[in-house]
């Protein structure tokens, strides 16, 4: 349930209720107008809606979709050569890009985001780079992705993307011609005509350059200072493939991520996604200068792309969030167990993500909920006053609950109920 949508002035008591470190019974949650948090604990005001048999934790927060690929569901699973990449599976991607109008985006658009609800999330950073209709310069699909989100209730941080080249140095694709913004300029020209259209309760905007294969250094600094004087969120795809990093180097001399170590002015607010092949020590550095990373197991393992090296960013629990990226499967439990999972395949030992008492699931919700909204700059993330009353109700009678108390609810839902344990968002 997100906030606005509630009765104003509503006071909610679940049987549970997540308080930040743990399940407690007799919490109530008082909500204004808005949809924002007032007050939560043992208030004196009765609730005005009882939900029994329910768990109440933050909304869930997606922060890496693009939700028109989920138009590939099904159709990128055939190798007749034996084999497949990244890249194979990007034309693909592309194929599916040009063979859509503007009705088509917009109604996969609303699956991908009634799928996200039915997960428990809540808000989605859409990183959107599917602007135009086939030879046109139009950003029709821009308005589409935005009525979209409105449709379907989801919360849309748009992170509008800049793609200006095929490859460092290279044109255009045909396919690539649909992503094109032009100039700086132009691109923000689009965007704040873009913002006069949105709903300033729900839906806000960031800025995100496609990567440094598909925008040059001297733009992305460019995009970035304007970004940070204007206190918009930064996302941009880096060190997914290894060829990517190959590219770069070749033409700047250092990898993307010790590229965009030098030359931005600052990482608060940054947020890297994938970062599959980064180095530790340049995880390390770019979250603790401020930046966010964000990973999507299901999607870099549908890709192949490789597992990253996460073992460095357990201290900063807030800097690690979550995407369902390509949308091929949408469930943020599993993309939270994999989390996890993934980096105990690749250690080779149990536990490697956790907090400071050495919980698991702890750690792994703050990835899916306040980590997320840190890196969209959302008010939200967490049951607490000021924040957005966006909130996901796990279903105390779900099979994979059963047995679970208050201390091992948490668990019990991330490493074994899973998605089929949320009754509502």
């Amino acid at each position: 349930m997100r906030g606005d949508e509630l009765t104003p002035a509503a006071v909610l008591e679940a049987d549970l209720t997540w308080t930040g470190s743990r399940f407690e019974s007799g919490v109530r949650i008082a909500v204004d107008a808005a949809g924002r948090i007032e007050a939560v604990g043992d208030l004196d005001a009765a609730p005005t809606l009882r939900l029994g048999d329910r768990a109440l934790v933050p909304g869930l927060i997606d922060a890496h979709s693009h939700a028109f690929q989920l138009g590939l569901r099904g159709r990128s699973e055939r190798f007749a050569s034996g084999a497949g990449s990244f890249w194979t599976w990007r034309d693909a991607m592309y194929a599916l890009a040009l063979s859509l109008d503007q009705g088509d985006f917009h109604d996969l658009c609303v699956r991908a985001f009634h799928e996200m609800r039915d997960a428990g999330i809540t808000a989605v950073g859409e990183f959107h780079y599917l602007h135009h209709a086939t030879g046109q310069r139009d950003g029709s699909f821009d308005t589409a992705i935005v009525e979209a989100a409105a449709a379907t209730g989801i919360r849309l941080v748009l992170l509008q993307s800049y793609y200006e080249m095929g490859g460092i140095g290279r044109p255009l694709e045909s396919a690539q011609q649909r992503f094109a913004v032009g100039s700086v300029a132009e691109f923000w020209d689009r965007f704040d005509r873009l913002a006069e259209r949105l709903d300033p309760a729900t839906q806000s905007l960031g800025v995100a350059p496609h990567s440094l294969r598909a925008a040059g250094i001297e733009d992305v600094v460019a995009l970035h200072a304007e970004a940070r004087r204007r206190a918009l969120p930064v996302h941009m795809h880096v060190e997914e493939q290894r060829g990517e990093i190959d590219e770069c180097v070749a033409a700047y001399g250092e990898p993307p991520m010790a590229l965009l170590l030098q030359s931005l002015s600052s990482l608060e607010g940054v947020t890297a996604v994938h970062c599959t092949h980064t180095p530790p020590e340049h995880l390390e550095a770019f979250v603790g200068a401020g930046g966010s990373v964000c990973v999507c197991p299901l999607t870099e393992g549908i890709l192949g792309d490789g597992i990253p090296d996460l073992a460095g960013l357990a201290d900063f629990p807030d800097r690690l969030c979550l995407g369902s990226d390509s949308n091929l499967r949408i469930d943020m439990t599993e993309e939270m167990r994999w989390l996890e999972y993934g980096q105990r395949l690749r250690a080779e030992r149990r536990g490697v993500l956790v907090d400071e008492e050495g919980r698991a699931g702890r750690a792994l919700l703050s990835s899916a909920t306040r980590a997320g909204a840190l890196a969209l700059g959302l008010q939200a993330g967490a049951i607490a006053p000021g924040c957005w009353a966006d909130l996901t109700a796990l279903d105390l009678d779900a099979p994979g609950l059963q047995g679970a108390d208050d201390d091992t609810l948490l668990d019990a839902w991330v490493f074994g109920a899973g998605d089929s344990a949320i009754a509502s968002s």
